[in-house]
């Protein structure tokens, strides 16, 4: 059997764990399986934070899962909606629509079920407030934020709203109400979204601009603009985390962590501004990464 046999038959055969190992991938990435993950954790604080006594386990694993498959579905929505353009720069032209991994029909039928199914989850077996908010938060996504992102470097903070929405989601899932952990919440939320997504936006400028996306302001060539939002927004978020101590939501473990936290996000931040090349703002956006779940940790485990 000579070579060319050999190679014909070898394209021939049948990988038996690829597909499916590749049909998971792309499932993951098309749910943005991590954005997601950010969902889970920040509903289970919001959930935490609100709960007076013994934690309903089952109420809580409720809570959580409705609020990712609504997040999943918006992000399977946003994919589809933005196929077009995903093809044009090179971090999200291998996701499964714009690479044909996907069928368009396929992905569109799977993000309104997913969204549909957490809210109906949430409606079910939290209450409606909560499930108003999870459909508040694909709709703020898809309808305000997606379309937007073309237009108006605006579009980010309304993403950040929509993304600040889940720990309230898990807070009312408790208690029907907006109290001020809720708000504090919300804030702590929105206000940390600016400086990591703004640091992405200034690493991938040259991208997004290619794609017609306006994530910066026009004339902010310098990146000056971009930097001096990133350190006013970690201003803020220093302030409104503070309001838990002085709330009595927190003890004094709390405040002093919450400092130290601030201290090095604002430390990045400066920095970025400073610098404003693609390495100070990959520090800031990686120091984002790490501030957010250490410092919600803290605030659950010197709740008082």
């Amino acid at each position: 059997m000579n070579r060319m046999t050999h190679e014909a038959l070898a394209a021939l055969e049948v990988p038996r764990e690829e597909p499916v190992a590749g049909l998971m991938s792309d499932l993951m990435e098309l749910t943005k399986a991590r954005l997601s993950l950010l969902v889970v954790v920040t509903t289970f604080v919001g959930y935490c934070m609100a709960e007076s006594g013994a934690i309903d386990w089952v109420r809580l694993l409720h809570a959580t899962l409705g609020t990712a498959l609504a997040a999943a579905g918006a992000a399977v929505l946003n994919q589809f909606m933005e196929s077009h353009v995903d093809r044009l720069m090179e971090r999200t032209r291998h996701r499964p629509l714009p690479a044909g991994r996907m069928k368009f029909t396929t992905a569109l039928v799977l993000g309104i079920a997913l969204a549909a199914t957490g809210v109906t989850w949430l409606w079910f077996t939290a209450n409606a407030m909560s499930a108003y908010l999870a459909a508040a938060t694909v709709a703020l996504y898809l309808f305000f934020y997606t379309p937007r992102r073309r237009k108006t470097e605006f579009c980010t903070i309304v993403g950040a709203v929509s993304g600040a929405i889940p720990p309230v989601i898990g807070w009312t899932a408790v208690r029907p109400s907006f109290d001020l952990g809720a708000w504090v919440l919300f804030g702590i939320l929105f206000a940390w979204q600016m400086p990591h997504f703004l640091a992405i936006a200034w690493m991938y400028r040259d991208e997004y601009s290619q794609a017609g996306f306006v994530m910066l302001p026009h004339d902010d060539v310098s990146g000056c603009s971009t930097a001096m939002q990133s350190l006013l927004f970690t201003l803020g978020l220093t302030v409104i985390t503070l309001i838990p101590f002085f709330a009595g939501m927190n003890h004094g473990v709390y405040l002093a962590g919450a400092l130290l936290l601030a201290a090095v996000m604002l430390t990045f931040a400066v920095r970025f501004l400073f610098l404003r090349h693609r390495a100070s703002a990959r520090a800031l956006f990686f120091t984002s990464i790490v501030y957010l779940p250490l410092l919600l940790g803290l605030m659950i485990f010197t709740k008082i």
